[in-house]
């Protein structure tokens, strides 16, 4: 049954340092409500017979069980090796920690670094992609979680699109399992530090700046063409957009600008990598500007996959014509490209290349709760002589889509 607990979960943690991964759980919000569903499934090799359910409720400030009193405000039971546990609807591995907030129950996975890389990677990269493509990922991911790792917070990660994607045990795939064990503990590392380790479905050709994104002066993620993007999605990275009048007042209204009904839209300044940085909009009652990320957020407010895009047209807009927009890419184009990923892959590249190439500058290492280890060399890009694509890595079924999910969603 249940184990109560005061004891906030991260008296449990021990604080991060650059060695195993083993040691360390990371804690995922998977579920938030009146009531969340829980049940103790054992292990894969000693399932717990006819596990219970218990609807975990709140009365004031405590949580129930099954209707009575718990007596705290946290429950929690710890995870231990193989343990599985369901939280509403899904199964997950490790354990849970619940846990009162503003009148509702938070349902929080207590999880293996690792066990929630199974999770993850595949959620956010079709599992039949080729090897490096997926090792590439599973770094940047296990990177991107224990970076948040942060045991003043109550969670360190959410499940969704807003974090990484996490659906748990069913998500899982045996290649994706493969490219996480085959890169045990490694993240990536800038001057010592974990390395802030974002990705995108697609670059369109060009990776963006975290600068000009949004404002943080990083200097391995950095404006620079990526032709393995274009290579690897075809046309796939090519997109049109149709846009009403009264889709576009739509998405202008968030920002305030009071321009009445508007007229005409300009893309009035792009960045070195083409995403647009400021549009310029002139309604019936004045004209006004959207610069920076607004600016970005207001494209894809349109309906874009991305914000390095163009109009078609003079960009006048009215009852009866559309707004026309044409570009390349999804997502805000940071970091990693999950296609461009695809496109080393089908060359023969390896994942150290993928991440010289996206991220460089950093190094990979191993995460350690001891005294650090020697950092390797800086990964740095070189372009590669001519290699065959070996059978390996032959192209993915055209149906897999590369999502982008996590992280990627913010512009």
């Amino acid at each position: 049954m249940l184990h109560r607990s005061a004891r906030p979960l991260f008296a449990a943690l021990t604080a991060l340092s650059l060695g195993s991964a083993q040691a360390l759980d990371v804690r995922v919000l998977v579920e938030q409500g009146s009531a969340v569903p829980v049940r103790l499934l054992g292990t894969e090799t000693a399932p717990q017979p006819s596990p219970q359910t218990w609807s975990v409720g709140v009365r004031g400030s405590e949580l129930t069980l099954n209707g009575k009193a718990a007596g705290s405000a946290t429950l929690y039971v710890p995870p231990t090796p193989g343990s599985r546990v369901s939280i509403g609807s899904k199964t997950y591995r490790g354990g849970v920690l619940l846990r009162v907030f503003r009148g509702q129950v938070q349902g929080i996975n207590v999880v293996n670094v690792e066990d929630y890389l199974r999770g993850v990677v595949p959620a956010e990269m079709p599992a039949l992609w080729p090897a490096a493509a997926l090792e590439a990922q599973a770094v940047v991911a296990r990177t991107y979680v224990t970076r948040r790792v942060n045991p003043a917070q109550p969670y360190d990660i959410c499940a969704t699109t807003n974090c990484q994607m996490y659906p748990g045990i069913a998500g899982e795939h045996e290649r994706t399992n493969g490219a996480i064990d085959a890169t045990l503990g490694k993240v990536l590392t800038y001057q010592g530090e974990l390395a802030d380790t974002y990705f995108s479905a697609n670059s369109g050709g060009y990776t963006a700046s975290a600068a000009e994104v949004w404002g943080k002066n990083l200097p391995y993620l950095i404006a620079k063409p990526d032709p393995q993007s274009v290579t690897a999605s075809g046309d796939k990275g090519r997109w049109q957009l149709s846009v009403t009048q009264s889709r576009v007042q739509s998405a202008l209204a968030p920002y305030r600008l009071n321009v009445g009904t508007v007229r005409r839209i300009a893309l009035s300044r792009v960045s070195a990598s083409g995403r647009v940085e400021e549009v310029t909009v002139t309604g019936s009652a004045r004209t006004a500007k959207l610069s920076g990320a607004n600016a970005g957020g207001f494209v894809r407010g349109l309906g874009a996959s991305s914000s390095r895009a163009r109009l078609e047209g003079d960009g006048t807009v009215s009852a009866s014509k559309p707004l026309r927009l044409s570009g390349q890419g999804s997502g805000h184009g940071v970091g990693l490209s999950q296609y461009g990923a695809l496109g080393f892959a089908r060359e023969g590249r390896g994942h150290r290349d993928v991440l010289g190439f996206y991220y460089p500058g950093t190094a990979v290492q191993a995460l350690n709760y001891a005294p650090k280890v020697p950092l390797t060399p800086p990964l740095a890009y070189t372009e590669p002589a001519p290699i065959a694509p070996a059978n390996a890595n032959a192209a993915p079924a055209p149906e897999l889509m590369a999502t982008g999910q996590g992280h990627a969603a913010a512009e």
